[in-house]
């Protein structure tokens, strides 16, 4: 998740190609990684009606047309925009949702 938010942070920004790697550095390998992660937020939008279907998943990674601008994603919370907007020493350490499994058999 917070891959998803950061990614779509830097989208919403206009600063998408800071979520790669410095060693592409070739131009035509920085417009396949912008379209590769304006895709993949296509692809984890809330709303599943408006995530592509995998054929037009391949055919948005295949051609060089205008593709639709993404929608938040699933796994954005408000709580993500508060946290990323305060310093790192006021955050508080995420909380872990443990539960423990019994599995019954009889004798």
């Amino acid at each position: 998740p917070d891959f998803v938010y950061q990614a779509w942070r830097l989208f919403i920004e206009g600063r998408p190609l800071e979520l790669a790697a410095e060693s592409i550095g070739e131009e035509h390998y920085l417009s396949e990684v912008l379209r590769s992660i304006h895709v993949g937020l296509l692809c984890v939008q809330e709303n599943p009606e408006y995530r592509p279907n995998m054929s037009y998943v391949v055919l948005m990674l295949g051609n060089e047309d205008e593709l639709p601008r993404p929608k938040q994603p699933g796994f954005f919370t408000e709580r993500d925009l508060i946290e990323a907007n305060s310093s790192s020493s006021q955050r508080k350490p995420p909380s872990a949702n443990e539960c423990s499994n019994s599995v019954l058999e009889a004798r």
